[in-house]
């Protein structure tokens, strides 16, 4: 009976779990090294399906702008609507006049090549920038633009949230926004679904194992009582 309600339990877990991932994440493979060394070209990442009005400071998000080009897109939030963004002091962006510190970037790696004029981010946008600040086609590309390089928060699709191939984990959460009004995001259900998945498992194939260990175990228990015998009693 116990084993029955574990594989039963397992099964619910472990087919929840993916069902969940299902509709909460996307996968998406990037496929260029603008993102590096936080993604790689060729990484397989997981993004939490997200409204853009969700979108905080420091977050890694897939869009699309079709003034940028006809595929989707991941690039770095490092400025949300009202902001003032400017680069670089020593090396560092200011935003509302605060240096980040941004671990994420290749170590001697300044914040912008080419530096970035102060500006205000209009209302209802974000100023994107890719970790590979040589490499990347980012919102810096495209300050001539209407919106000074920004993008409509509508334009945003999911968060990254973990890299998933190469096994690569979460990503590092961005804390030099943290001090910023609004904070940043916290992470998505990623470890808790991995948790449901993973203990549904356990559950499955420990109920399913247990009934053949049991009568495994009874039958050596059997076999060695079988061969006791009863003492001859001598009067």
């Amino acid at each position: 009976m116990l084993s029955g309600l574990a594989v039963a339990l397992g099964c619910v877990l472990f087919l929840g779990g993916f069902a969940w991932g299902a509709i909460v994440y996307q996968p998406y493979t990037v496929p260029t090294d603008s993102m590096s060394p936080t993604i790689d070209a060729g990484d397989r990442v997981l993004a939490q399906r997200i409204d853009g009005g969700q979108v905080r400071r420091g977050d890694v998000v897939v869009f699309s702008q079709q003034s940028w080009g006809d595929l989707p897109m991941v690039k770095r939030v490092v400025a949300v609507g009202g902001d003032k963004i400017a680069c670089c002091t020593d090396g560092k962006l200011t935003v509302n006049g605060k240096e980040i510190d941004e671990p994420y970037l290749a170590k001697g790696t300044q914040a912008a090549m080419n530096g970035i004029p102060a500006i205000t981010v209009p209302k209802g946008r974000l100023f994107l920038l890719g970790d590979e600040r040589s490499g990347s086609l980012d919102s810096t590309a495209h300050l001539q633009e209407a919106g000074n390089g920004s993008v409509p928060r509508s334009a945003v699709a999911a968060r990254v949230d973990a890299v998933a191939w190469p096994l690569d984990g979460m990503l590092a959460r961005p804390t030099g926004f943290e001090a910023l009004t609004g904070g940043i995001s916290q992470p998505g259900p990623l470890r808790l679904m991995v948790a449901a998945v993973v203990a549904g498992a356990v559950l499955v194939l420990g109920g399913a194992a247990y009934g053949p260990v049991a009568a495994w175990l009874g039958r050596g228990r059997g076999r060695s009582g079988a061969g006791r015998r009863e003492p001859v009693r001598v009067r």
